[in-house]
This record gives C-alpha cells, structure tokens and sequence, in this order.
C-alpha cells in the first residue's frame, strides 16, 4: 500500500524544484519505463498495477517493483488514461559537454522552446534521425519534466540532452552552426558539411537577435502558402530529414 509519503513525493516530482531537491524524475507507460529499465539511467523503482506489472517481469531483480492497486496508481499518475506502470528515475550526474563529443556529427540546438510536447517530439525526432546531442539554453523547458518524458515515449533514455548558456556555447566553439530564421538560404540548396549545429528558435520570437549575429549561417525552409510561421518541432524534424538525406545521397 502506498503511503502517504510516497504520494507526496511522486507528485511533488511534477514539480521541477522537487525534481532537482530529490534528484529524480518520473517515467510512465509500459513501453517507456522498460526503454529506461535497458538504458544508461538508474530506475530506483518501478510502481504498477496488477495487470501491468505481468508486462514488467523481464526487468532486472536489483530494482524494486512495487505492485499497487488501480485506485492507489491514480493517486500517483499524471496521465488521463494511464497503463498502470511509473518509474522512479535518476538524474544523470552533470557532465560538462565537450567540443570532441559534437565533432563529426550534427546537433540540434535550441534556444528557449517552452512546450513540454514541441521539446519532446525534437528529442523523438532526434533519435530516429541519428541525433545524438540537443544543446539547450538555460531557459529551454526541462527535458525532466513528465510531460516531456511522455512526448519522448522512450527516445530520452537514449538522447544526450545538455543544459548550457548558448551565446557562450556558440562563441567557444569551432562548428559551424546553422540558424533556422525566416530569411536565409533555403534548406534544399545548403550544404549541411560533415559536421554542424542546427539551432532552432523560440516558439513565439524565434532565435534572440544577439545569438543570430554568431550564426554562420541562416537557413530557411521555403515558404509557398500563406502560413505566419512553423512549428519548432515540425521545423526541426524538416531540418533532421535533409540532413539525412545529404547523408544518404
């Protein structure tokens, strides 16, 4: 039976001060806490019902699986329509990010998004498109937060995300980056190279005006209807495909 203190803490975790305080997140789903359960990441436990826990037995007897009723699992979920399993999740302990770590390859950069939903679907395009790295801005909305973990379903497990201060990111460093702006080259006719940085913009002001002028280069995804603007995530899964494509031309 679950206590009251362990519904306080579970919940308080939606919370990103009380994330940062117990250094823990929150995974849900089935599929998601065992995407977790096989990655990197420490599961401290793992809370279930019943019926989802039979779907649990693969996982490792060195993390604790406490089964609860459906009516105490709605006390703890953050879901409408939850599938009855939540895992306790770690942190990983920070790690400065190194330059070697982004060479040879693409990374998205992005500067202050806001929606738990648009950061989590970038994290999922991402990993289907080989993205190893997203360097975020400070103001960046927490990759830890649950509505974030549930965009990802899983990809997060595997994606590095890095929290950083981008104008001095962008000034330290020796790729070339690449800003996704409304006026620039357009994305088809850009050479993307071996290497880059693929830096993405707010949802509402698009990159800030200070980190443009760092920008080697502004690239912009053609527009021919009458739409103001795209959104992030949809924006950034366009940039992701050309990418790949060059790769694989």
């Amino acid at each position: 039976m679950l206590s009251k203190a362990q519904i306080s803490l579970i919940t308080s975790l939606q919370n990103k001060k009380f994330r940062i305080q117990h250094n823990v997140f929150i995974v849900e789903g089935i599929k998601s806490v065992l995407e977790f359960v096989h990655s990197s990441y420490k599961v401290q436990k793992i809370y279930a019902t019943p019926q989802a826990s039979t779907k649990l037995s693969k996982i490792p007897q060195n993390i604790k699986l406490e089964e609860i009723s459906e009516q105490e699992f709605k006390k703890i979920t953050t879901l409408k329509t939850p599938q009855g399993a939540l895992a306790i999740v770690e942190i990983p302990p920070y790690k400065p990010l190194e330059e070697e770590e982004l060479k040879g390859k693409h990374s998205i950069v992005l500067d202050d998004v806001q929606d738990p939903g648009n950061l989590g679907t970038i994290i999922r395009t991402a990993e289907w498109f080989g993205i190893e790295h997203i360097v975020c801005s400070i103001g960046t909305v927490d990759a830890y937060n649950p509505k974030v973990v549930q965009a990802t379903m899983g990809s997060l497990s595997r994606v590095k995300i890095h929290y950083v201060d981008i104008e001095q990111f962008i000034d330290n460093i020796h790729i070339p980056s690449f800003g996704a702006l409304l006026e620039g080259q357009s994305i088809y006719s850009t050479d993307f190279g071996p290497e880059g940085l693929i830096i993405m913009g707010n949802e509402g002001n698009g990159i800030r005006s200070s980190l443009i002028s760092k920008i080697d280069k502004a690239v912009t995804i053609p527009r021919i209807g009458q739409a103001e603007s795209l959104n992030v995530a949809v924006a950034t899964t366009i940039f992701c495909s050309e990418l790949s494509r060059q790769k694989l031309a």
